[in-house]
């Protein structure tokens, strides 16, 4: 079985107030578009073998992730795209696996993942991976979730993933995780979405902002038209981050300079989006950045 994985943007995003448990408050519109992975599971074409040697951009591993109570999950995983650093074990798509595993029995599996989303870019591809392994395994092995419940275990893995269970529009106040469908519908614009070989910490990031709340209500400004929003619809992280990385700033002054109706960075960076009401000649326009267009935004 096979799903797509989408990234989100984030118009507008606002740190409102730092919470007792050290994480932030904040107010934000998702909006899911259709730059995407690919996450296939299937039955384990050797059961009981631990890895396939051989496999180009492949990981293999088993057991439970740290912290939790050891699961029965076991499964091979193969990754291939975009690399991802770091061990399986910490990629979110098998730690969703695990988080299922403690609580119904599930056969053992190859996980495929195809990456088309850059991570570290703001744009929820992990977290969107996360949230497709679980409604795969609820969907594969009839495990019974509801989309309410699906959303309680999302919220589990991170604070944005509940949102790519919904899929929506959607304000996102909280840590991200409590969502209120919007009705919003962008897809008469054309997206240009450009993202530097940088990364931004999203820890560093927060570190460097003073919360607040906003002049206005995000939910008055996002009803106003798209060619009203680049004096009003502010992200919060783009005066910190752009004093470190300068070249994010000048991505986004270039997409205005093409034409955009609204440009932005979206979450913490180090994604920059634009929205146009004609596709602009943007071919070459961002050699040596990662560069993804639709003229239909999901």
């Amino acid at each position: 079985m096979i799903c797509f994985p989408n990234a989100k943007i984030n118009l507008g995003l606002h740190v409102v107030s730092r919470r007792k448990d050290g994480y932030h408050n904040l107010e934000t519109i998702f909006y899911p578009v259709g730059l995407k992975d690919a996450l296939e599971i299937i039955p384990a074409v050797e059961p009981g073998v631990k890895g396939a040697a051989g496999v180009p951009q492949s990981s293999a591993s088993t057991g439970s992730t740290a912290g939790e109570r050891p699961s029965a999950a076991k499964y091979r995983f193969f990754q291939t795209g975009i690399p991802i650093e770091g061990s399986p074990e910490n990629n979110l798509a098998v730690k969703a696996l695990h988080l299922i595993a403690t609580e119904k029995k599930l056969p053992e599996i190859d996980i495929h993942l195809l990456k088309k989303i850059p991570p570290g870019a703001g744009l929820g591809g992990g977290s969107s991976d996360a949230a497709c392994m679980l409604r795969l395994l609820n969907e594969a092995f009839d495990l019974g979730y509801s989309k309410e419940e699906l959303m309680l275990r999302a919220a589990r893995l991170g604070a944005d993933c509940p949102f790519f269970i919904l899929n929506r529009p959607a304000f996102a106040s909280g840590t991200g995780d409590e969502l209120e469908p919007i009705e919003m519908d962008l897809s008469d614009y054309t997206l240009i979405l450009v993202k530097p070989d940088i990364m931004v910490s999203t820890k560093e990031a927060y570190a460097m902002i003073t919360p607040r709340k906003p002049d206005l209500p995000l939910r008055d400004i996002i009803r106003k038209p798209p060619e009203t929003w680049r004096e009003l619809l502010k992200n919060d992280f783009e005066l910190p981050v752009f004093k470190k990385f300068t070249e994010i700033c000048r991505i986004k002054q270039q997409l205005y300079e093409m034409g955009a109706v609204y440009a932005s960075m979206s979450g913490s960076g180090s994604s920059v989006f634009g929205l146009f009401e004609k596709e602009p000649d943007w071919q070459g326009a961002f050699d040596g950045h990662f560069v993804w267009h639709s003229d239909k935004l999901a």
